[in-house]
């Protein structure tokens, strides 16, 4: 085993312990944390994000079903940052519709002792209750999904455990510090970027492309900014193993990328550089599929209900 390190987290991060000689098997690591054993290799590869089955998408699928598809996610989104800033989530008219509300299982409001952070933290919760309204008013009232059931609990303490922030028995606060909540906020954010690419493709209307573009540019400046916060304050190996932890969920590829210059797909960068901006070689963004957004979401290579959504998301996409 190698070195247990937490010298790259500043005050707040307490009982972030992360072991350098894991980083690189972070992968299967996380196939045993999720007790597939030898069949994990097999099973990962039966979520092959190539194949319509991972993606998802039924051959029919509409601007509707890809609008459902994100207001579960903004949903997510906005109970996070609400809750850290103000201990509720969002407001009664804001959650209700086809399928019922779903619970919310923890949440509270985090002790930020950075005012930046806090301001940051206030901004995020306001985007993303705009997100939630905006969509909610897009849909048809038959069409209008109410909020799932969303865990910010333990969802977040299993993502930590696989990814070695933690150990295996001990729980993983999100709401703790200012550095754990950009942690859980870096483990939600990219994912949502790399969804919204993935979806465009498949959008007819072009009024609602219009207004994911604008969402996918919301979303980049929020991501952006958490990745140069993560990376300013220390915490870069921890957001590295979360990004080696949401890799071993979307397929046999490597798409996620950290935020150490060795991480990135730009040529001649080193550890000591900087990856804020995820992007090919190309200086693109990377999008994920249906298939591989579900994974993550999750927490599972098998698209099977759990992690953030205990029941599963709402809509057909699902």
């Amino acid at each position: 085993m190698g070195e247990n390190v937490q010298t790259e987290a500043q005050s707040g991060t307490e009982g972030i312990v992360l072991n350098k000689a894991d980083l690189g098997t972070c992968r299967r690591a996380f196939i045993q944390a999720l007790g597939l054993g030898a069949v994990g290799a097999a099973i990962l590869g039966a979520a092959d994000p190539d194949s319509a089955m991972a993606q998802g998408a039924p051959a029919d699928i509409t601007d509707i079903d890809i609008v459902q598809f994100a207001l579960n996610f903004e949903y997510l989104g906005a109970e996070y940052y609400l809750r850290a800033v103000n201990g509720a989530g969002l407001k009664a008219g804001d959650i209700d519709g086809v399928g019922g509300v779903g619970t919310v299982n923890g949440g509270k409001q985090v002790p930020f002792a950075d005012s930046f952070i806090r301001k940051f933290a206030f901004e995020l919760a306001a985007d993303e209750e705009a997100h939630v309204r905006t969509l909610r008013a897009a849909l048809p009232d038959a069409s209008r999904i109410g909020r799932p059931q969303l865990d910010l609990d333990f969802a977040f303490t299993f993502a930590a455990r696989s990814a070695g922030l933690v150990g295996p028995n001990d729980r993983f606060d999100v709401y703790a510090s200012d550095d754990t909540f950009l942690l859980g906020a870096f483990l939600l954010e990219d994912v949502c970027v790399t969804a919204l690419i993935g979806g465009a493709p498949f959008i007819k209307d072009k009024s609602v492309l219009m207004t994911a573009s604008g969402f996918l540019g919301t979303e980049g400046y929020q991501a952006g900014a958490i990745r140069t916060l993560l990376y300013s304050r220390g915490l870069i190996t921890q957001a590295n193993a979360i990004s080696n932890a949401r890799d071993a969920l979307d397929g046999n590829t490597d798409l996620d990328q950290g935020i150490s210059g060795d991480q990135s797909s730009t040529p001649g960068f080193s550890q000591t550089d900087a990856n804020l901006v995820p992007a090919d070689r190309n200086s693109l963004a990377f999008g994920r599929t249906f298939g591989q957004v579900l994974n993550i979401a999750y927490l599972n290579t098998t698209q099977s209900p759990g992690g953030f959504f205990p029941q599963g998301l709402r809509g057909r996409l699902r």
